[in-house]
Order: structure tokens, then sequence, then C-alpha cells
């Protein structure tokens, strides 16, 4: 793993620390077939959105951090991805963990997401998904289990990546 590719937040560093000491369960990476940890978080305009609200979907759930630059490649592609696949049946969701909310509204002036961007400053949610590096992104199935993991983002990945959501879906070919 590239420790570039994960700034740990101050809560990342005091759970990390509770955990060695044994005051709190050390996070496990989610693998497929498991279920997906629920959550209920924040929008820009403070409505919320959680997963169990999105049960019968496909939600391509992406953890992201505005410091993180495979995230910058990857939003324009989970755009497209979202207006190909989008609809009654997938949607998009990235899960911001900055602490600052300043930071991640300039990195979407920048890269607009066309898709539901949530907010998680306190890390809960990636914790609880076991995420070690920005960005990891799990693709939920509408039973609500997870059945991909993706970590990182390079370019030379995005078709097969597009491709393997698709037929995971069953939706048209991006």
């Amino acid at each position: 793993m590239n420790p570039s590719l994960l700034r740990p937040s101050r809560h990342a560093i005091a759970a990390a620390l509770l955990a060695t000491v044994g005051l709190l369960p050390a996070a496990h990476a989610l693998e497929a077939g498991q279920p997906a940890p629920a959550f209920i978080l924040p929008t820009a305009d403070g409505k919320t959105v959680s997963l169990a609200a999105l049960r019968g979907h496909y939600v391509y759930v992406d953890f992201w951090a505005s410091w993180c630059g495979p995230c910058k490649q990857s939003f324009p592609w989970m755009k497209a991805l979202q207006a190909k696949l989008g609809g009654p049946h997938f949607e998009v969701v990235a899960i911001n963990v900055d602490e600052q909310q300043a930071d991640a509204r300039r990195f979407l002036g920048d890269a607009p997401a066309g898709f539901t961007v949530l907010f998680d400053a306190r890390g809960a949610t990636p914790a609880a998904y076991g995420v070690e590096g920005m960005p990891t992104s799990f693709l939920v199935d509408p039973d609500g289990k997870v059945v991909l993991v993706h970590q990182s983002f390079k370019d030379s990945e995005r078709d097969a990546l597009a491709q393997k959501i698709a037929v995971l879906v069953g939706g048209a070919q991006p």
C-alpha cells in the first residue's frame, strides 16, 4: 500500500491508538460477499442519505478526499458511470473524509460530481468499511452485500472497471 494514498486524520490516529491498546476493535477491509456497513450521512445542503434508503439498488460507494490525486481522475469517470448506468437500479455515492468541508467544496468546484456526495469528517464510515487508501470503492448489491472492492484509480483501469460494474449490475455496456 502506498502510504501517500491515505493521510490519516486525527480521528483515525486516535482510533488506531485505541485499537492498539485494545479499547476498539481493529478495522478490517471488507471483501466481496460481506454485508456493507450501514451509514446515514449529510449532503452539502444538510439533507441526509442512508444506505438503507438505497436498498434494492446497486450502489457504488466511493471514499475520497480533496488531497487525493487519483480521486481527481476518478470523479469524471464516476460522473460518466452515473450518467450511463444511473437510474432506478444504480447510483454512485461518494463519501468525502476531509475534516474541513471547505476543502471538499473547493475540490468539487474543480471536479463537479453529478452524483450524490456525502460527508464524514469523523471518519466512522471509512473505518467501518476498512478503507486503507484513497480512493477506495465498494459496489453494494440490492441486498446490501459488497460484490466488488476497488482500491485506488488508474486511467488504464477505467474501461475494465466500468465493464465489470456494468456486468455486475446487468446494465448496458459503458
